[in-house]
């Protein structure tokens, strides 16, 4: 995790396939590449990812690394 300045990111963003469900993550960029992460059921608090953080995470995510069996 890093730390990028306090700027609120431009648009958060959440999968379709949250419905109308408040228990996902939501998304946003911060520029440069870099990512925001919140909880919709906690949306005060967030987690910024430089990019290589967050192409190694969406990488693993596609290859099936964090899946439940």
């Amino acid at each position: 995790m890093s730390s990028f300045p306090e700027t609120p990111p431009a648009r958060w963003r959440r999968s379709v396939r949250c419905g109308a469900s408040n228990g996902c993550v939501e998304v946003a960029g911060l520029g440069d590449g870099a990512v925001s992460v919140r909880d919709t059921e906690n949306t005060a608090t967030s987690l910024a990812f430089g990019p290589a953080e967050w192409r190694g995470f969406i990488e693993r995510a596609k290859a099936g690394r964090y899946d439940h069996p």
